[in-house]
């Protein structure tokens, strides 16, 4: 029998849930799981997953209802009057930026 280690770590109880039900479903017990995810750590001396922020898009105008527009336009408007404007070239650079437009 090969020498062992436990892990003790505290998560959500739902997410627990979830994952389990998928690992079982996988054929694989959380043990295995973790087991794997120790060894994957080690072989690529690295986290196995793709940490990074998703994509914001800008939203379409089209795609909003009446009530979001409306929304936004006041949101617009109560920008306007606490002074927060920007001229065309800091919005063409912000969207260049945060957008890559």
């Amino acid at each position: 029998m090969a020498n062992t280690s436990a892990v003790y770590a505290r998560i959500d109880t739902g997410l627990k849930e979830n994952a389990e039900n998928i690992l079982a479903q996988l054929g694989i017990t959380p043990s295995s799981a973790i087991q794997m995810l120790y060894s994957q750590i080690v072989l690529t001396r690295s986290l196995p997953l793709n940490l990074q922020l998703p994509v914001v898009k800008p939203t379409a105008i089209g795609s909003m209802t009446q009530s979001e527009l409306n929304a936004e336009l006041i949101k617009g408007e109560e920008s306007i009057k606490a002074g927060k404007t920007y001229t065309a070239d800091e919005v063409d650079a912000e969207l260049a930026k945060e957008f890559g437009i």
